[in-house]
């Protein structure tokens, strides 16, 4: 027995059940999904016609390579200056050393011969003399020499302490009036036991010369007649 359905399109539903509601709500998400895409590809299209738009790119480019070339010129010139200075930097100064004439010390020589007999009393053989005799010609010595350093020289001790004293030394002291001996380890201040307070001139006192002096006769020939 065969059985026909016939179905009315035509014809409106009367009722509103689940079915009929998940329906109409798959319809409208789809209809969201659909605008939300065409308003992508819109905005996506948008940005590529701008990004694409040759005479912006172009003026970027223009304004970015002056800037690049200054800064390089920047550079350079901040080099040329420090090869200058470095090129005009002083040179430290060299060391001027003094030249001694002899001329005062061949005078202060010929005073000792005059009022010590210092030479001759240097230049001879004592080893042959007793020791008594050698103090008799050493007292007669330091008596004149006593006496010719006294008339032109004055004296006086470099440091006022007395010898056995331990002082300290600052540092930045003067090395050319103290001279460290023994066991030097480090650096100033040092402290130590003075051994010899030193002497400095405080005043020379020799006498003038006449230009015809020849000053290397530290002691003339005696001729007696």
């Amino acid at each position: 027995m065969n059985t026909t359905y016939s179905i009315d399109l035509s014809l409106q539903p009367t009722t509103f059940d689940l079915w009929h509601v998940c329906l109409a709500g798959t319809v409208a998400l789809l209809a969201i999904t659909l605008i939300v895409l065409l308003l992508v590809m819109v905005i996506s299209l948008a940005r590529r016609s701008k990004t694409a738009v040759a005479p912006e790119v172009t003026t970027v480019t223009v304004a970015a390579e002056p800037i690049v070339q200054v800064v390089e010129k920047i550079v350079e010139v901040e080099r040329i200056v420090e090869v200058e200075k470095i090129v005009q930097a002083p040179a430290p100064e060299p060391i001027v050393l003094k030249e001694a004439t002899p001329d005062a010390a061949l005078q202060l020589l010929g005073i000792l011969q005059k009022e010590a007999r210092f030479i001759d009393f240097i230049n001879e053989d004592i080893t042959q003399y007793q020791d008594a005799d050698v103090g008799i010609a050493a007292r007669v010595v330091h008596e004149g020499c006593s006496k010719a350093l006294a008339a032109h020289f004055k004296f006086q001790p470099v440091r006022t302490e007395s010898e056995g004293t331990i002082i300290t030394l600052p540092s930045g002291f003067d090395a050319s009036s103290i001279r460290l001996t023994g066991n030097i380890i480090g650096q100033a201040p040092f402290s130590g036991r003075l051994i010899h307070r030193g002497w400095q001139a405080t005043q020379i006192n020799l006498p003038k010369l006449s230009q015809a002096y020849n000053v290397n006769i530290v002691a003339a020939a005696e001729v007696e007649l």
